[in-house]
């Protein structure tokens, strides 16, 4: 065999089971509009058969991580052996231009051009870059909330200790009256001192989404650059990054796009990314436009990449809005029935625009720990326990795969342990 053929021979790989029922499920109910399909059960429970479930308990905690259906999986691992098989050949030749080819396909599902996103492994580390590489100076500003993600909020005190920043913390509010209230809140925080904003796409521990787009127009007429942080945006609603008008924005692959563990990505527009100073220094000899210089780590898991165009194909055949509109729906069936009852803390605004899939609730006088132990042990119900922040509650998470009997359970718990 010479070089062009087994090179070419790479590139396709090993063959993986075929997967027809989804494409016939989906040619079934193509004319349906998603906001119907969203409701339409014999669809979903199709969906479900392509995922492999544990009986011993409901998961409502898919925020963490979005396992693989089945389709996605199989060819992930076809990759694992097929890379295993290659060995070093394969990582000194067509790992380049396929690592490429994966960098492209995310590009073009996030709406941005290919020399704005690189593939990273995970948010935390994409924020971090950014965070890290911005030029301090003593007594600089950084305008964040006290509802961002831990990581990042300690990211930010590690530059406050290394460089002096100054951190000023504000607090989001779990029922807004209006955009305004929450463009406001950041405004309020910026002096002529604050050289970056970071914002959540999607609170991770409510579900709530800002409206990025305004804080961002806002932050910007004042000089300031924006972060995102779109850990549990991307996948999960239906947007472009651009429409954002954002500076940066970074998220992980695992969550709602269900990319194997090990993947994220971050988005940092054409004309800041000079400005950011690289982590690690093989790719620092780069030009200073060129994007790539920012994320060297080293020998990457290559089956993972590869993994990409699997879940991209997954998603794009399901549909970002069927996604979307499900994922809301789930979330209304359950928490429309237990939302006014009496010792039952919705800590998830109820406006459409303002959540989707993802709501936090709790019970008075309960501690968010005791709650999660006893949804798990008495109700076989997974979920997760959150409390800080001005919020006090478990988060849940269903999935595409989640059905309304499992959410019913789930509602039967939560009136049962809250008087009702």
């Amino acid at each position: 065999m010479n070089k062009r053929t087994f090179l070419k021979n790479i590139s396709l790989f090993a063959a993986v089971p075929a997967f027809g029922n989804l494409d016939k499920l989906l040619k079934k109910y193509e004319h349906v509009l998603p906001e119907q399909l969203a409701l339409e059960e014999s669809f979903w429970e199709g969906i479900r058969k392509g995922f492999r479930l544990k009986s011993d308990y409901i998961n409502l905690e898919n925020g963490y991580y979005c396992f693989l259906p089945q389709e996605t999986l199989e060819h992930f691992i076809s990759h694992v052996r097929e890379i295993n098989y290659q060995g070093a050949y394969y990582m000194r030749t067509k790992r380049f231009d396929d690592n490429k080819v994966m960098a492209e396909k995310l590009a073009v599902l996030a709406g941005c051009s290919t020399d704005e996103l690189v593939i990273t492994r995970n948010t935390t580390e994409s924020l971090d870059l950014i965070i890290a590489g911005t030029h301090w100076q003593a007594g600089d500003e950084a305008v964040m909330a006290q509802q961002d993600y831990g990581a990042m909020l300690d990211m930010f005190k590690l530059v406050a200790k290394r460089h002096g920043v100054i951190n000023k913390i504000i607090s989001i509010p779990n029922h807004p009256v209006s955009d305004e209230e929450l463009v406001e809140l950041y405004a309020n925080a910026i002096t002529p001192k604050t050289k970056l904003l970071m914002v959540c796409h999607m609170i991770n521990i409510t579900g709530h989404i800002l409206p990025v787009k305004k804080i961002c127009d806002m932050a910007h007429s004042k000089g300031v650059k924006v972060l995102v942080d779109g850990a549990h945006a991307f996948a999960h609603i239906n947007f472009s990054i651009p429409d954002l008008h954002c500076d940066y924005y970074g998220t992980s692959l695992h969550k709602w796009l269900s990319v194997p563990l090990g993947l994220g990505f971050l988005y940092v527009k054409k004309d800041n990314v000079a400005g950011i100073w690289p982590l690690l220094g093989e790719n620092a000899d780069l030009n200073e436009q060129d994007i790539l210089r920012l994320n060297h780590i080293g020998t990457p898991p290559v089956h993972t990449y590869l993994a990409v165009e699997n879940a991209i194909d997954y998603y794009l055949k399901m549909g970002a809005k069927r996604k979307e509109e499900r994922l809301r729906y789930l979330q209304f069936y359950w928490s429309e029935k237990v939302r006014t009852l009496p010792n039952i803390m919705l800590n998830t605004p109820a406006q459409n625009e303002r959540c989707c899939g993802i709501a936090n609730v709790g019970i008075t006088g309960m501690k968010p720990a005791d709650l999660a132990d006893t949804l798990l042990k008495k109700y076989k119900i997974y979920t997760v326990a959150i409390d800080y922040a001005n919020v006090h509650g478990c988060r849940i998470t269903p999935n595409i795969y989640t059905t309304p009997k499992e959410l019913d359970q789930f509602v039967t718990a939560l009136k049962e342990l809250s008087g009702n």
